[in-house]
């Protein structure tokens, strides 16, 4: 129970440790290293949808012969859908935007992107809440070691994000201990939703291939529909590539020796 209490705090830690660039760092993030972040959690994120959440989804079906693939198609539908429909009724705004999305409303700049980054790390923290929730129930295909994985691969990617939600707070004209605050609150979303999936885990273990592809098509959602976009964007989008590359075989190297 230790183990797995560590696991779902490993990720809010890593977000911790990339907020906490704004006291370190006295200039702004520069472009460059904010492309780079940004596809390497975008590599990051998809290798442990991939590695992690569908294939494990489609191996614990493998006696379904060509419908093993059915829960891990439809789940991941319906996680991207889910995310889309979240996404548009949620008001948020994104960094370097000054336009709001979702329904109107009166919030704060500071609070819309507080709820953008909110919608970012909800699918993370169900992604560790199912793997360990899988673990823990004795699933074959998920060893305590790979939920393990998971959870190190997402703190590792939630470090460039911290920086990246932090830095821009301090710019802004916030303080160093407010925007190291903002920053980390940020992930605190993570454990809490990884918390609700687990205290569930009874109810979820007979439809568990469904919930792992619907936390792999919710990642897949925010990278597609904002990390990859905004990396890709203006210029130095080649080093978002390379960091795409480097998180992409990180996760996967974890996931392989660690599951």
């Amino acid at each position: 129970m230790t183990t797995i209490a560590i696991g779902l705090l490993i990720p809010l830690l890593g977000t911790m440790l990339g907020s906490a660039f704004v006291f370190l760092m006295k200039d702004g993030m520069s472009v460059r290293l904010q492309k780079a972040l940004l596809g390497f959690a975008s590599g990051v994120m998809v290798a442990a949808s991939v590695w992690s959440l569908l294939i494990p989804a489609m191996e614990m079906v493998a006696d379904k012969g060509v419908w093993s693939v059915v829960p891990a198609a439809v789940g991941f539908l319906l996680g991207m859908g889910f995310l889309l429909l979240i996404d548009e009724v949620t008001p948020h705004l994104h960094i370097d935007s000054d336009r709001p999305e979702g329904m109107r409303s009166h919030l704060s700049k500071t609070a819309m992107l507080a709820l953008a980054v909110t919608i970012h790390n909800l699918p993370e923290g169900m992604a560790v809440g199912v793997v360990f929730a899988g673990a823990e129930g004795g699933t074959t295909q998920i060893s305590l070691a790979s939920a393990l994985a998971v959870s190190v691969g997402i703190a590792i990617q939630n470090i460039p994000e911290g920086a990246i939600i932090s830095m821009p707070m301090r710019a802004a004209g916030n303080s160093r201990w407010r925007s190291f605050l903002i920053g980390s609150l940020s992930g605190a979303v993570e454990p809490v939703g990884a918390v609700a999936v687990l205290l569930l885990a009874s109810l979820l273990m007979p439809v568990l291939p469904y919930m792992l592809a619907f936390a792999a098509g919710a990642m897949f959602y925010v990278v597609i529909e904002e990390l990859i976009p905004e990396a890709s964007s203006g210029q130095h989008s080649n080093l978002s590539t390379i960091g795409f590359a480097i998180g992409f075989v990180l996760m996967m190297v974890l996931d392989v020796v660690m599951g």
